[in-house]
């Protein structure tokens, strides 16, 4: 792809407000990096992988990781002090252009306080308005000045408010989730090449593990008489893995816990099937080609707001691009111990019933390609077009 970079230095500016939009952060700084033909600088908030491509985040992350009104707030004050402090940053520093990346309650936020005063505001990763609060689309057009979207279906929610909106492609394609060694995953922690392995994935965020936990724990006790010999992987990021291991050790089986990237992806590889928490792990999931279940619980409080507020027949996004049920949902009330089981129970008991979820995994994964780059190259070419915009008019 011929790139649009002028060839002179600039500064962008990154917020990302969770560990996926830290991947996805990091993914189109090494396309900008890659694209950019002169020198180009990075500041803002995100974690160990943009950190890895040159950011020195302004406060951990993991301040921000958190979802759902009764989760926000206790902690909004503070939420509100690091939103004002991020925007005077931002105004300090003149980046060429602010991308806020996901968790949009943080990033919408300081692009709002921004709006109009010379800086080209990108949101990367469009909310879903086709699902819930569909409102905010109109709302976002009034200070930003584009989206980049995930979804190929995503840009006409914004366009018809005269939002620009491209797009570019979702990343979980070029995470590597299908390319694990499940083989050298068996062999390495000691399980048999013929037991049953359930991978279990409760979440990345403290309030969701906690919420899910005792749900997958009976889970696995409806499922042990019937299954004997299951081994579970419960593959975690470093900020659970102490409670996880606390948890397990109440488990009459507590399944394998490993942690990083490299591990989740060969477990992924070495799973019959998986329980996961709804989110961007069910996506990684199918590109690898795991049959699965997914199940989400809010806080008491934010699942009876839910109701109101969501649109939509379909939360999982496999689900979503194919316009039908492929994946089993569980989400708010439904988000019970004995449905779940059943469900993943149809899924070990039924080779058919995974191969049928592995063969439409391959469709909705082809859906979500852009068509000439890769997802953060072609995001990289959106940011560096922006900014060639920006001088242009600022020029005169």
């Amino acid at each position: 792809m011929n790139s649009p970079d002028s060839g002179q230095a600039r500064l962008v500016y990154l917020i990302a407000g969770e560990p996926s939009g830290d991947r996805l952060g990091a993914r189109l700084m090494a396309a900008l990096k890659d694209q950019a033909t002169g020198d180009i600088t990075f500041r803002g908030i995100g974690g160990a992988h943009m950190g890895a491509e040159g950011l020195e985040s302004r406060f951990p992350i993991d301040e921000l990781s958190v979802m759902g009104i009764a989760e926000v707030l206790p902690r909004l004050a503070g939420l509100l002090r690091r939103i004002r402090e991020t925007a005077d940053d931002i105004r300090t520093s003149r980046p060429e252009v602010l991308v806020t990346i996901d968790a949009p309650d943080f990033g919408l936020r300081v692009a709002k306080r921004l709006a109009g005063q010379g800086i080209p505001l990108v949101h990367y990763v469009a909310p879903s308005v086709w699902a819930w609060k569909p409102g905010r689309a109109k709302k976002m057009a009034r200070y930003l000045d584009h989206v980049m979207t995930l979804l190929p279906f995503e840009p006409p929610y914004f366009t018809r408010h005269g939002l620009a909106a491209t797009f570019t492609g979702h990343p979980v394609l070029e995470s590597g989730a299908g390319t694990g060694d499940g083989r050298d995953f068996r062999a390495r922690h000691q399980i048999s090449a013929d037991a049953t392995l359930l991978c279990l994935l409760p979440g990345s965020r403290s309030g969701e593990v906690r919420r899910l936990m005792p749900i997958f724990k009976e889970v696995m006790a409806a499922l042990a008489p019937g299954h004997p010999g299951l081994v579970t992987v419960m593959p975690t990021v470093d900020h659970v893995a102490d409670y996880l291991r606390s948890e397990i050790g109440h488990w009459p089986e507590p399944p394998l816990i490993v942690a990083g990237e490299a591990e989740k992806f060969d477990a992924f590889a070495a799973s019959d099937a998986a329980l996961a928490a709804s989110g961007t792990v069910g996506l990684e999931l199918a590109a690898a080609g795991v049959p699965h279940v997914v199940a989400y619980r809010f806080n008491w409080l934010t699942n009876k707001l839910a109701h109101a507020l969501v649109q939509g027949d379909y939360v999982h996004l496999v689900n979503v691009a194919l316009g039908e049920a492929v994946v089993p949902e569980f989400i708010l009330e439904q988000c019970r111990a004995e449905p779940i089981a059943a469900a993943v129970a149809g899924l070990l008991d039924d080779a058919e019933a995974r191969a049928h979820q592995s063969e439409r995994f391959q469709i909705a994964m082809q859906s979500l390609a852009p068509t000439d780059a890769s997802p953060g190259a072609a995001a990289a070419n959106v940011v560096l077009e922006i900014i060639k915009k920006s001088k242009a008019v600022a020029a005169g």
